[in-house]
């Protein structure tokens, strides 16, 4: 499962999510309703972000085409991603797109949908500092709160201190003043930040584990996440998900067998 169009400005909300409880949805109610109610970050570039007031981004793009695929309109919430998992299980959107990053233990209260693209976390730093696991010995290492990069950040031995930041455009701030030594992320969220941010000084090193990254949706809702599957199997056969990737990393980040 955080970066702005901007890298460190502030998100600007489509919809406030936590007023009045939704329904939960099955496929009958949300083809009959003919929209689907879609949940996202809008902070993790070049994913989810904003370019002044419109959302968009890779996965903004991927679940809007998944919608004209099932022939319905696509109605966006935005919400933080250490909400999102208890926002699904209260049934206030019919599913997340920016569910990478979760802790193995936060999954298990879900559902996936077939993954939308492979990545990996990995090490950022200043270009002579720490980018390999072994040299985080001793080092202070900075992570997003309640992530997967946060959980695997904590099995490496020797790491002084891992500190928690809300979003990742915390966490970039933080290594570029120097209040942390290192930081981890997804390897595409890290390759676009540094693309947009040539002088900061910082650069990627080793990759420290791979995942593979799906929309969330609650538990036992099978009908539906058989729609998003297949609608996103047509999506890779006819090379939409190629050209969204093509179009947003310049590369394929398509999970393939």
């Amino acid at each position: 499962m955080r970066l702005l169009a901007k890298l460190l400005g502030a998100a600007i909300p489509l919809a406030i999510l936590f007023s009045t409880p939704v329904v939960a949805r099955d496929w009958s109610v949300i083809k009959e309703s003919g929209t689907i109610i879609a949940a996202t970050e809008g902070a993790f570039y070049p994913f989810n972000y904003f370019e002044g007031p419109k959302l968009t981004g890779y996965e903004v793009e991927v679940a809007e085409a998944v919608a004209k695929k099932l022939g319905l309109k696509l109605e966006w919430r935005v919400v933080s991603f250490d909400a999102q998992l208890a926002s699904i299980r209260q049934d206030r959107f019919d599913f997340a797109i920016a569910s990478h990053g979760y802790t193995e233990e936060r999954a298990k209260a879900v559902d996936f949908a077939s993954p939308h693209y492979c990545t990996g976390g990995q090490i950022a730093a200043h270009k002579d500092g720490s980018l390999t696991v072994a040299s985080l010995n001793g080092k202070t290492v900075g992570v997003q709160l309640a992530t997967s990069y946060a959980e695997n950040a904590k099995k490496i031995p020797g790491i002084k201190e891992l500190k928690t930041y809300k979003a990742d455009p915390e966490v970039f701030s933080a290594l570029k003043a120097g209040k942390i030594d290192a930081w981890i992320s997804d390897k595409w969220l890290i390759k676009a930040t540094l693309e947009k941010n040539p002088d900061s000084g910082i650069v990627a090193g080793e990759q420290i584990f791979v995942e593979r990254v799906s929309m969330i949706l609650r538990k036992n809702n099978k009908e539906f996440i058989d729609k998003l599957n297949q609608a996103l199997a047509d999506l890779k056969q006819d090379g939409t998900l190629a050209a969204l990737s093509q179009k947003f990393f310049k590369t394929d980040i398509n999970c393939h067998p």
